[in-house]
């Protein structure tokens, strides 16, 4: 029968608390009701959600008016294109975050330095590059990371969670900026009266100097006349429009840097564990046949000429009938490891010791299926040329490849919190590589070498690319140039288009037009027969 309290006798008055003894090991084997039982672990509470965020301290004038700034720069630059005019909102934007981060008192810390870096390098992307698609993504993904370095995040429901993160604020934002404004008392309003009669006395004396000068020197105002935008009364909507979304886009940054919400706080509970054998088996079966295929790709596809002779195809059909399902394989595999870790068997040493050799057994062998894709992709780009589907496949292929490798690696340190955020990284900085080494300049310069080796081109496909393509298209015979470049003259920016709004490779085609411009594309398309047929099969 298990120990219970000893009852106090009828004649014996209670004790109180403060007479109660302290009961310790020596003393005595049971804790007195009187007594509070003691907290349960930190992991085992329950998650308050009202304390995942902070309430937001009030916005500081400075920070109002970056916002102000952020959405001016956006209306009087954005309306005419898309180049270094964004890093410079950007950078305005960040620097109102950064404000208010440093009067919460947050840190800087490596991971911040590193999310701010990436974006960076995302919105370098549109300064570089002319093509919209890797422009688009590059774009997305510098919010999502810009989120993040708001945010924090160390967990994978941190990090997932914190990329998406900025959009819960969008609203809150709104109320938080109204209510800062509303409570201004004087010294407020007189530091946002010097703000503004600041900007508009600098207004005042850049417009009549800037005047006086341009007039005074033709080559002073074409100077000037290049670096300021040009503003019509048919684009104020417009402006307007961006106006308040640059100032929106900056208060919400602004508020989230003021109240994250601390994603890292949501548990994701751990999955029951299967036994050894219930866990084991199908995996093991699995790393069997992955081995299997390893085998006959270091038997046939690694070795010159065996192609054809052991399989009857040509080494172009060989690989195109092969590496979609590859990369379907590279993707499910990464779903196996998930759902393996989240079911493995953690209660010994020697249950973790066959979790980490088996599921890095089949990291290591996935790898090998990345280089044979890869492989199987070489070869059908050398026989049918370059295209966007392709070198994207590859970019994909090439970052699932770095993402096993940090499984790897994380199998074998001690410590994985770093793991979550290595592989947003991994992802940020491929989007950024893809984007700054210009696909279509890549895919150009590989078919006009691929023509000077095989006289096959498809002029038909090329014409499609962006400017970034002009380079490399510039180079063919006369005929084929005039048609490959026919649809990069026609979407060519504007002469008077501001500097700030057209990538490098705009400024280049530019040139590159204004030497050679391009004379009767439609008879020059209709000689050369184009357009024929598309052998890039997209």
């Amino acid at each position: 029968m298990p120990d219970t309290p000893a009852t106090t006798p009828a004649n014996t008055p209670a004790a109180t608390p403060a007479a109660t003894p302290a009961v310790t090991p020596a003393s005595a084997g049971v804790q007195p009701l009187l007594l509070k039982p003691p907290a349960p672990p930190a992991s085992a509470r329950p998650v308050d959600r009202a304390t995942l965020s902070r309430p937001a301290a009030p916005p500081s004038v400075g920070v109002l008016a970056s916002a102000a700034l952020t959405g001016l720069a956006a209306a009087v630059t954005l309306r005419s294109g898309i180049g270094a005019n964004l890093l410079v909102c950007a950078a305005v934007l960040a620097g109102g975050a950064g404000v208010t981060a440093h009067r919460t008192g947050r840190r800087i810390r490596p991971w911040t330095v590193l999310w701010t870096v990436a974006v960076l390098a995302l919105l370098a992307v549109p300064v570089v590059s002319a093509s919209a698609w890797p422009t688009l993504l590059a774009v997305c993904a510098a919010l999502g990371i810009g989120s993040l370095a708001l945010h924090g995040g160390r967990r994978w429901a941190g990090v997932g969670l914190g990329l998406l993160g900025l959009w819960a604020h969008l609203g809150p934002a709104v109320g938080w900026a109204a209510a800062a404004l509303r409570a201004l008392r004087y010294p407020g309003r007189t530091k946002l009266a010097v703000a503004v009669r600041t900007a508009a006395v600098t207004a005042v004396l850049l417009i009549v100097f800037g005047l006086l000068f341009g007039t005074a020197d033709s080559q002073v105002g074409s100077i000037l006349g290049s670096m300021l935008p040009t503003v019509s009364v048919g684009d104020t909507p417009l402006r307007v429009l961006l106006f308040a979304l640059g100032t929106l886009l900056a208060l919400t940054a602004a508020h989230t840097a003021a109240a994250p919400r601390r994603w890292d706080r949501t548990r994701i509970p751990a999955g029951r564990q299967r036994s050894r054998l219930e866990w084991a088996l199908p995996l093991g079966l699995l790393n069997l046949l992955f081995g299997v295929f390893v085998g006959v790709q270091l038997a046939v596809l690694f070795r010159s000429g065996s192609i054809y002779r052991r399989t009857g195809l040509f080494p172009a059909e060989y690989a195109r009938q092969g590496f979609w399902q590859l990369l379907w394989v590279l993707v499910l595999t990464l779903l196996v490891v998930a759902l393996a870790t989240y079911w493995a068997p953690r209660s010994t040493a020697g249950d973790r010791r066959l979790v980490k050799s088996m599921l890095g057994l089949l990291c290591t062998l996935t790898l090998v299926v990345v280089v044979s894709a890869l492989y199987r992709m070489k070869l059908y780009v050398d026989a049918f040329g370059l295209s966007r589907l392709r070198l994207s496949v590859a970019g994909v292929e090439i970052w699932l490849g770095v993402v096993f490798v940090l499984l790897i690696a994380g199998g074998i340190l001690s410590s994985r919190a770093w793991l979550p955020r290595a592989v947003v990284l991994s992802a940020a900085v491929g989007l950024a590589v893809y984007g700054l080494i210009r696909p279509d300049a890549l895919i150009a310069e590989q078919n006009v070498a691929r023509y000077r080796q095989t006289g096959q081109i498809d002029i038909g496909y090329l014409r499609d690319l962006s400017a970034d393509a002009a380079p490399a298209l510039d180079g063919l015979p006369d005929d084929m140039r005039a048609c490959a470049l026919q649809g990069i003259s026609d979407n060519a920016v504007a002469p008077d288009a501001p500097w700030y709004a057209i990538s490098l490779s705009d400024a280049r085609t530019r040139a590159i037009l204004r030497a050679r411009p391009v004379t009767s594309p439609d008879d020059a398309c209709a000689r050369i027969g184009v357009p024929l047929y598309n052998p890039l099969g997209e």
